[in-house]
């Protein structure tokens, strides 16, 4: 028997002012592709940085969002205590293909998953996929580290 492991990570949102976001590291950011969109993303790829996520902040600039690198492939569970803003996670698989995309609530201990393994993680604000046509099997291009993400 296989049993799945539960990874609840922190979700947020923009941090409002200067002295709260001086706390929170500096993160690179990677530029990603989905069609004929791009986006700006923070990268999220260690255990503090995923627990951090997007938490506190107050908005998100347009296109812009955090990437979470996973250290395998794993069912991905997520949730939104502590944030301050409506968001979409789309869970991604190791080649970079979208697995399923879920709306989060702020405030939310709701956990919201990955529906098989999942390599990565990406947040937008709410709504950011279904407006731009990107469902399950759409690839995010530019992942550090996906099979089809270089």
């Amino acid at each position: 028997m296989h049993v799945m492991r539960f990874r609840p990570i922190l979700l947020a949102a923009l941090l409002s002012c200067p002295a709260a976001h001086a706390q929170q590291p500096q993160l690179p950011l990677v530029r990603l592709t989905a069609g004929m969109h791009v986006v700006q993303a923070e990268l999220a790829d260690a255990f503090g940085t995923r627990m951090q996520g997007l938490m506190k902040r107050e908005s998100l600039a347009p296109n812009h969002g955090m990437l979470f690198l996973f250290d395998g492939d794993e069912r991905q569970c997520m949730w939104m205590k502590n944030t301050l803003i409506p968001l979409s996670v789309a869970f991604i698989d190791a080649k970079g293909a979208i697995i399923n995309v879920a709306d989060m609530q702020p405030h939310s201990e709701q956990s919201h998953c990955s529906s098989r393994p999942a390599r990565y993680a990406l947040e937008m604000t709410q709504g950011w996929f279904l407006e731009k046509g990107l469902k399950p099997g759409a690839r995010i291009l530019g992942i550090p580290g996906a099979a089809s993400g270089r």
